[in-house]
Formats: C-alpha cells, sequence, structure tokens
C-alpha cells in the first residue's frame, strides 16, 4: 500500500474573478464498467424531510456531493483551490467598484441533459425559486444578499445585491444557486423523492430501497459544457452501513474507492500496511466540529454554563485519543488554514481549568453540578462520535461541575429534532460550502441560520459581517472576523472542537484520486478514471 499526501496551494484570498474557463467532457474511460465509489452517506427521505435532494432544500455534505455532479451552477469551485471559475457561465464579473453588482454571460448552446435550452430565465427562476421556498434547512440564506436578479436576453443574468458581498462568486458555485429546468421543478413547491435533473456532467439515477439510496449511478452527460473534463464514462455511488463495511468492500475488489468517512482504525491500519493493491491518500480538508447550544434552553440559557464548558474542555485529549494525527484542536469556528482565523477561544480561555470553570459558575450563582445531555448524531459523521461524546462527558462529569449523560441518534431524526430546538447540547460538523472565513461564520451566526438557532447578536449581524463582506482582499477583512471570532468565545453560542484531515482510499488502478475531494470535501467525481496511478 502507498501513502500518498496532496500538497495544494494555500488558499488565497477571494480576487477578482476569473472572466473565461476552458475545459469540456470529450475525454473519458473508454471502459463500460462503472467506477464504484462507496460512503458511508446516508441518503434518505422522510416526513421531516421528503425532498432531500431538491438544491432549494439540500444543505449537508453527502446530498451536495450528489447534487454538484448533475446540477450545474454558474460558478464552481477548481479542483487547484482559489477563486471561482465560470461554469454554466461563460464569464462572470461585478461591474461596479463596490461588489454590489454582479452579471454573468451563460455559455452559447448550454442545455439540460433533457435536450432543452438552458436559458437566463432559468437561472433567475432556480434562484428565485430557493429564496421563496426559504426551506427549513437554512440553505438559502447563502443567497440573502441578493435583492434583485434582472435578465438581458437569453445569456445574460444580472446580480443586484443589497449590499457589498464580495464572496458571492463563491455563493453562486454552491448547490442551492444550482440551474434547474421549471418543467421538472415547481415553482413553490420543493421536489420530493430522489430524482435529480439538471445540466452538470454527469446524469443522475438512484437504486431506492426503504425510502433510502442504496447506490446512485452516475452517467456522463454528452451535453455538458462546462469547466471541468470528465475523465470516466460512469460513477456508481454505493451507500454502506459502516466504515468496516464500506473497508470489506474495497478489501474484496467490490468497490474502487472509499471516501468519507473511514474510522480512524481504518486510516492507521491503511497507512502502515503494505503490499497490497489498495493507495491511500490523504490531503488537505477544512472539516471542523463543534458544540451547539439552543442558547434558550433553560439548562444553558446561562451565558456561565456555556463559559464553564468551554473552560473544561481538553481539546487535545479528545484529538489525541479519538483521531491522532487525523485532527487537531480548534479554538475558533475559522480553521487555523483560512484567511482571518484567530485564537480566540484560547484567547480567552488558556488551558482547561476546574478551578477557572467553578469561578465562572460561582460568580453566575449556578447551582452544580448542572445537569445536561449531550446529543450526536450516530451514522453521520462516522463511528468515533461516539467515543468522542464518550470523553467529552467524562471530562465534564471529572470536574464534579456537571452531571452530563450523552444520546446518539440517527442523523434523519438528529438534524429535524436538533431544527426544532429540542437539544439543549449537540454535536455536529461542518464542511464549508466554500473556503473563506464568512462560510464558517455566517452559517451560525446570521439571520435564519443553518443551525436555527436562537442566538441573536445585532453588532455581528448588522455591522460586522457587512464589514467583511466588502473587503475583496480578504486580508483586509480581519479586523472585522477577528471581533466575530472573539465575541463567540465570550457568548460561546457554539463551542469549536477540532478540524480535521480528509482521507480517500483507492485500488491502484484509479487514477485522479488525489482530486477526487477538494479542502471544502466536494466529491469531484470527474477526476477518476482506470489506468495506472502515479
Amino acid at each position: 500500500m502507498n501513502r500518498k499526501t496532496l500538497v495544494l496551494p494555500a488558499v488565497a484570498g477571494l480576487l477578482t474573478p476569473v472572466l473565461a474557463a476552458c475545459g469540456g467532457s470529450d475525454s473519458g474511460s473508454k471502459s463500460g464498467d462503472a467506477i464504484v465509489v462507496g460512503t458511508t452517506d446516508q441518503f434518505t427521505a422522510t416526513t421531516d424531510v421528503p425532498a432531500p435532494l431538491d438544491p432549494a432544500y439540500a444543505y449537508d455534505v453527502g446530498t451536495w456531493n450528489i447534487l454538484r455532479q448533475s446540477v450545474q451552477t454558474l460558478m464552481a469551485q477548481p479542483k487547484g483551490e482559489g477563486e471561482p471559475v465560470p461554469d454554466a457561465a461563460e464569464s462572470c464579473s461585478f461591474t461596479d467598484s463596490g461588489s454590489e453588482r454582479y452579471a454573468c454571460k451563460l455559455r452559447e448552446g448550454l442545455t439540460f441533459a433533457s435536450g432543452d435550452p438552458v436559458t437566463a430565465a432559468d437561472v433567475k427562476y432556480s434562484i428565485e425559486r430557493a429564496l421563496r421556498i426559504n426551506a427549513d434547512s437554512g440553505v438559502s440564506a447563502l443567497l440573502n444578499t441578493i435583492d434583485t436578479i434582472e435578465t438581458q436576453g437569453d445569456r445574460e443574468v444580472v446580480f443586484h445585491l443589497k449590499t457589498a458581498d464580495a464572496t458571492f462568486p463563491y455563493k453562486l458555485s454552491t448547490p442551492v444557486a444550482g440551474i434547474v429546468n421549471p418543467e421538472d421543478y415547481a415553482k413553490d413547491k420543493l421536489r420530493d423523492g430522489f430524482d435529480v435533473d439538471g445540466s452538470g456532467p454527469y446524469t443522475f439515477k438512484a437504486d431506492v430501497e426503504n425510502d433510502a439510496i442504496v447506490s446512485a449511478t452516475f452517467t456522463k452527460n454528452p451535453s455538458y459544457k462546462g469547466s471541468v473534463t470528465v475523465n470516466n464514462d460512469k460513477v456508481e455511488l454505493r451507500a454502506f452501513a459502516d466504515a468496516d463495511a464500506m473497508g470489506n468492500a474495497i478489501d474484496k475488489g467490490d468497490i474502487d474507492v472509499m471516501t468519507r468517512t473511514m474510522s480512524p482504525a481504518q486510516i492507521q491500519k491503511l497507512d502502515a500496511g503494505s503490499g497490497d493493491k489498495v493507495d491511500l491518500v490523504d490531503m488537505p480538508g477544512l472539516e471542523i466540529r463543534y458544540l451547539a447550544f439552543n442558547t434558550d434552553a433553560p439548562t444553558v440559557k446561562s451565558k456561565a454554563v456555556r463559559q464553564a464548558m468551554a473552560q473544561l474542555i481538553n481539546r487535545g485529549e479528545v484529538v489525541s485519543k479519538v483521531y491522532g494525527t487525523e485532527a487537531e484542536p480548534l479554538y475558533s469556528l475559522v480553521p487555523a488554514t483560512i484567511t482571518g482565523h484567530s485564537n480566540s477561544f484560547f484567547n480567552k480561555y488558556g488551558n482547561p481549568s476546574v478551578a477557572k470553570a467553578k469561578s465562572l459558575l460561582d460568580k453566575a450563582g449556578i447551582t452544580t453540578p448542572v445537569k445536561l445531555t449531550l446529543h450526536y448524531t450516530t451514522d453521520h459523521y462516522g463511528s468515533a462520535t461516539k467515543q468522542e461524546f464518550e470523553i467529552l462527558q467524562k471530562q465534564l462529569n471529572d470536574s464534579g461541575l456537571f452531571d452530563a449523560s450523552i444520546e446518539g441518534h440517527p442523523w434523519k431524526t438528529f438534524r429535524p429534532t436538533e431544527q426544532k430546538g429540542q437539544y439543549d447540547v449537540y454535536g455536529m460538523g461542518w464542511f464549508p460550502d466554500f473556503p473563506d472565513a464568512d462560510n464558517f461564520i455566517a452559517p451560525f451566526l446570521d439571520k435564519n441560520n443553518f443551525l436555527g438557532s436562537p442566538y441573536d447578536n445585532s453588532t455581528i449581524q448588522h455591522t460586522l459581517i457587512p464589514q467583511s463582506r466588502r473587503e475583496a482582499d480578504r486580508l483586509s477583512a480581519s479586523k472585522s472576523l477577528t471581533e466575530i471570532q472573539d465575541t463567540v468565545a465570550e457568548d460561546v453560542p457554539v463551542l469549536p472542537l477540532w478540524q480535521g484531515k480528509q482521507y480517500v482510499a483507492a485500488r491502484d488502478d484509479i487514477t485522479g484520486v488525489a482530486y477526487a475531494l477538494n479542502s471544502s470535501s466536494t466529491l469531484q467525481l470527474w477526476e477518476l478514471g482506470r489506468g495506472v496511478s502515479g
């Protein structure tokens, strides 16, 4: 087994958008055999989530990884990182000095996989549809700086923004801005089930049992015109119950590639192995994990309780005992590799201290031990999550200041219950929509945020986030971003825990593995091919 490390250029600040991109779909594997990719992501339709794959609803890394293959966006994130490039668009750019007017021109002859032409009116329809539906997943908040959308003929779209937003090109690269056909997607209603239609690199068909996707087939779309080159004819994404089952499948040759989420033990075993036919590739990642709070819940409504938890939790112990070299402690919502990061939690709390935590609770008149439950999902972030929460529970209880219990729930019930505010404290992960500090802040702290959090800080929402978005040079936004992070460390509406690397394992006849995931954990299935890996 060979270990390969992918080294990518550092993520740059947001620059003037690229005006043109080349590429196409002429190349590809001549083999009729699908490349089979394993995942532990679960795709389930429920009463609470009947439309998991509608671009106006979907807002987790698994469903987005389906949509990115099949539903095209005006802009796309390139495989080598950096600022987004045009995809369905031929060109896009700000047309004013204040980053408030953004114009795109569609590629000529662009069509949906069905053969229907893609027009500027379809772009307007798709984005206004997501905003109008305003799904409870919170995904439409990514588009909340849009004021009006104007079309000029069949190929030109102009976005007029409510306020300056230098990150807007990135937002147009996310699936919520995906271009859909009005024939397939109703104006005011989500599309239930597992059908997906678009103009992306692949067409999509799901094999469904018991309201869950068992496997999904991506077939090369011959009419695709965009920024990527498709290196295969067909990819099958196969869902596994856990990492062990996925690992057994690659060992037996039933699958060619396995992605998220492998267990820490599995990664260590692959890393130490030799002489087999599976390569492990590690690459930069921007995944973070954190505890979130319902700040209106009686158990954690007092800021002192949340601060005491921040003072007690030993991130280093969690990382070393559960994840090893695959993660590192995180002291802010913004990862250490992103421009604008500040170690705000370490600056405020320093090393874990029972005495300091007790002082915080005593000053606030909080009776100890504080009884609470930490909730986590059993099947969305990997099997190690349970062990992580057992360590967090022990750290809190060993202090004598807390009486904490833990409860695990499957994602299909965990996420809707969390959104309804029924968990006081719960663990979540975040895979960024795009690699900018704004996307580690606004989804948690802005109005209509992803968590549905009741935490409401008007200075952050109305002053600091808009200030940071006015800066096209992201380094210049650092002052506003640092103030936001310091406020989060003071109020603790969320408690960051760690950031992680990401891994892909593949049989040694599969090429393009190093680019199968970008730093935002976006699957780029078009990069995979058959041949001799380097």
